[in-house]
């Protein structure tokens, strides 16, 4: 289902870092080099493959940038805020 402004700004409040762009969310990471970036992408990945839920990511050298939404709903979805905090609970370590 695809959620309203005011539903997609209380989410928002449960994801630190992540901003909302049209009908997008985007948060970049910054890691010590590119070797940690491609670990940290590579944890994200079997998370993302895992919930059957994938974002769109890009990597310069030592940042990773990324773009979650949902297609099929051509917007935003609680999906992709429970995916969001996965992606940080992944940077901190988990």
């Amino acid at each position: 289902l695809k959620l309203t402004g005011e539903r997609v700004s209380a989410l928002l409040g449960d994801v630190s870092g992540w901003a909302v762009a049209s009908d997008r969310i985007h948060k970049s990471f910054t890691h010590e080099n590119f070797v940690q970036a491609m670990a940290f992408v590579n944890r994200v990945a079997e998370v993302a493959e895992a919930e059957g839920h994938h974002p769109d990511f890009c990597v310069h050298y030592s940042r990773v940038d990324f773009t979650i939404w949902t297609h099929a709903v051509g917007g935003l979805t609680e999906n992709d805020f429970i995916l969001a905090a996965k992606i940080d609970g992944l940077r901190d370590g988990g």
